[in-house]
């Protein structure tokens, strides 16, 4: 009994990182006409509002200092500014320029446009987000 579930499972596991590897080569490609990198654009992307250098980075699923790496190429580019932060003295907000919007916006299209999910109906990509979020272990990597 042991043996077909974890068959199951290993086939389940290779669908999802063969999805993962669809969703990230899709990332890239997008990416690329903008000139942006992979990670630069995963920053864009998750920089829904101002948040701190460790809430980009959670939501990256990477370290700080990777995210802040990242961030220093955007800043230099004029898509990011940091901010004090308006409650955390040693804090800053990273906040989109309104070419970082503009940007964004531009790469939300493309990211959009024949995407890995584009098969799954809105009520279909809802139930496997709904799945994927039971079968994530809390803390481990989540996204806010």
């Amino acid at each position: 009994m042991t043996e077909p579930r974890a068959i199951a499972e290993r086939e389940l596991c290779g669908l999802v990182n063969g999805l993962a590897q669809q969703i990230a080569d899709h990332v890239r490609e997008r990416a690329v006409t903008l000139g942006l990198t992979a990670a630069q654009a995963t920053a864009l992307r998750e920089l829904t509002g101002p948040m701190t250098m460790r809430e980009l980075a959670e939501r990256m699923s990477c370290e700080p200092s990777n995210a802040t790496f990242v961030v220093d190429k955007l800043e230099k580019q004029g898509l990011i500014e940091r901010r004090a932060h308006p409650s955390d003295r040693r804090a800053k907000h990273l906040v989109l320029t309104e070419d970082g919007m503009a940007l964004r916006e531009r790469l939300l299209e493309l990211l959009t446009r024949d995407s890995p999910l584009a098969g799954l109906n809105p009520k279909e990509q809802r139930v496997l987000q709904g799945l994927l979020e039971q079968a994530i272990v809390p803390g481990a990597g989540r996204r806010g």
